[in-house]
């Protein structure tokens, strides 16, 4: 008889053919399910308009279906209404199509309902690249997550001028209500609270980042240094640190940092990667002071802020205003 340990790639083969063939059929299936709410929503939108369809004769049609397909689900006078919006909401943007056809009935409804074009693509492309559950899209978008994106985060010179696609991948503030953290805390209490709840932090951050350490430790001549968080980010193919600040930003915070990135790059990264990128994330901070203390700053450094609460969507719509016409202002 044979060993487990020689069967075990093959069987493990096996399941891998399973579960690949699973989620194929899963896909065709949603895909096909997909498309049928959509010509369903076409029919439903063309006869509203020219032969002036109303809510009783789409009750007649979810009773027809109801009485005659009593085993269908789903099509009740609600869902059909719903399957016209979903039609009328994307008849224009043929380009978007790629996209709603990878997601569940149950994301799209969600992102129907966003208010402009620009939301509904960045959250449709969002769910599909990061591959997000409902659940985590409904958080994402209760946390301002395409306001925020918008909001860039506090940059040095040289982290743009070495990682030019750095101004997608931070944000200018980061939702941590997750954490369940009081408003007094701790640094070891932030830290704590972030390596629990790691996966719920990448989600936040971006999938790109990978995990490396907790107070990583770096020796320099005789003396031990240890940053808080240490990430790696495959698109960027750079270190990232993180310090965390739980009062306001100050500029002798950058000191360390800076300290800290040196030591990486020479001591820890790799020769193909890019150098290391550093993230102070503090409780506040002066958007002036932070300007200032990065003007002249030598590392690709960046400065956010972390909050315990979901944010007000109305001020940060507002704020993203006012930035957009301070920039439209400065063109002239």
């Amino acid at each position: 008889m044979n060993k487990p340990h020689v069967l075990e790639p093959i069987f493990s083969e096996v399941l891998q053919h399973i579960q690949h063939a699973r989620h194929k059929i899963f896909t065709q299936a949603n895909t096909a399910l997909i498309d049928l709410y959509w010509h369903i929503g076409l029919t439903i939108s063309h006869k509203v308009q020219s032969e002036a369809w109303g809510k009783g004769v789409v009750t007649e049609l979810a009773r027809y279906i109801a009485q005659n397909a009593p085993d269908i689900k789903g099509f009740s006078d609600k869902n059909l209404w719903r399957m016209k919006q979903f039609y009328e909401t994307y008849q224009t943007d043929e380009k978007l199509a790629t996209l709603w056809r990878e997601l569940s009935w149950s994301h799209n409804r969600l992102i129907m309902t966003l208010k402009t074009q620009e939301e509904r693509a960045f959250y449709l492309h969002l769910a599909v690249q990061e591959r997000l559950s409902v659940r985590e899209l409904e958080r994402q978008i209760d946390t301002a997550y395409f306001e925020r994106n918008l909001l860039s985060a506090k940059l040095s010179p040289l982290a743009r001028e070495i990682h030019p696609s750095i101004q997608q991948t931070f944000k200018d503030q980061y939702v941590l209500e997750f954490l369940g953290l009081p408003e007094t805390h701790s640094e070891n209490d932030l830290q704590t609270a972030l390596i629990q709840h790691m996966k719920a932090f990448i989600l936040e951050l971006g999938s790109d980042f990978i995990f490396m350490g907790e107070q990583f430790r770096l020796q320099v001549g005789n003396q031990d240094f240890f940053i808080d968080l240490l990430f790696y980010h495959r698109g960027l193919s750079a270190l990232v640190a993180f310090e965390l600040k739980i009062g306001k930003f100050s500029p002798e915070h950058m000191g360390q940092l800076n300290f800290y990135l040196e030591a990486l790059d020479r001591d820890v990264k790799k020769p193909h990667e890019n150098p290391s990128i550093g993230v102070l994330l503090c409780r506040d901070k002066d958007d002036e002071v932070v300007e200032y203390a990065l003007s002249r700053n030598l590392s690709p450094t960046l400065i956010a802020q972390y909050q315990l609460q979901l944010p007000n969507k109305k001020l940060i719509q507002a704020k993203l205003h006012e930035l957009l016409a301070q920039e439209r202002e400065g063109e002239r």
